[in-house]
């Protein structure tokens, strides 16, 4: 994990100093802000808002966030923890081409569970943050990047023991399978059907079979009996 990777998770942290009420009031508040930016948008989120939502007062959201964009960079963490905790357990353990398919079984399904609606939490808040700048942009890269780095850890241990081609990269696959993802999402989304989730995975995931030394050993096998 990298530094960008710390930062990210450490938004929806609460504070250490706080009591467990603390936590509570103020995950309570991440929870109702996040629920409100997600459901209309960050810029159509007043404070007042969230207040009502969370069943507290100004002054509460004010002693636990600073301003508006300090609250904005823990909703950005809490989407974060809830996007990767929802590909549980099978993103911690992408280690083979069965669990790599199984993991997009499990990504297309959480889809379809959702009628396609919605579309992914971090996808929607970069779509409104990424020409702000800021602070916010770079926390939905961080968070984008622990996502990533999820995907390349399996990938990594693949190519550690020999099962992917000394030439495939693992940084650069990871990247092409969220980059698929996202943009899958996104129009499955538009036209309310996982086709395009399935399409882009299964083009990215066949390209990083075709990498893998099994599937050499079966084509070495293949071309010696006949």
């Amino acid at each position: 994990m990298n530094a960008r990777d710390d930062d990210s998770a450490a938004l929806s942290r609460p504070p250490a100093r706080l009591t467990r009420k603390g936590q509570a009031t103020r995950a309570r508040i991440v929870d109702a802000a996040a629920r409100l930016m997600t459901e209309t948008s960050v810029a159509g989120t007043r404070t007042d808002d969230v207040r009502a939502a969370a069943g507290v007062s100004a002054s509460q959201i004010y002693h636990y966030f600073e301003d508006k964009p300090a609250l904005v960079r823990a909703v950005i963490g809490h989407a974060t923890d809830l996007v990767l905790e929802a590909q549980q357990p099978v993103l911690g353990r992408l280690e083979s081409m069965a669990a790599l398919r199984a993991w997009r079984d499990h990504v297309v399904e959480l889809q379809r569970a959702h009628d396609c609606e919605g579309g992914c939490p971090l996808g929607s808040l970069a779509g409104e943050l990424a020409e702000t700048g800021g602070s916010a942009r770079a926390q939905l890269a961080a968070g984008f990047a622990r996502w990533e780095m999820a995907l390349r850890t399996g990938l990594t241990t693949m190519h550690e023991r020999g099962e992917l081609r000394p030439g495939a990269d693992p940084k650069e696959l990871a990247l092409a399978l969220l980059s698929a993802l996202q943009g899958g999402i996104l129009l499955s989304q538009l036209r309310r059907d996982t086709a395009p989730m399935r399409a882009a995975l299964d083009t990215v995931l066949d390209r990083i079979e075709s990498l893998t030394t099994d599937r050499d050993a079966r084509a070495d096998q293949a071309a010696a009996e006949r």
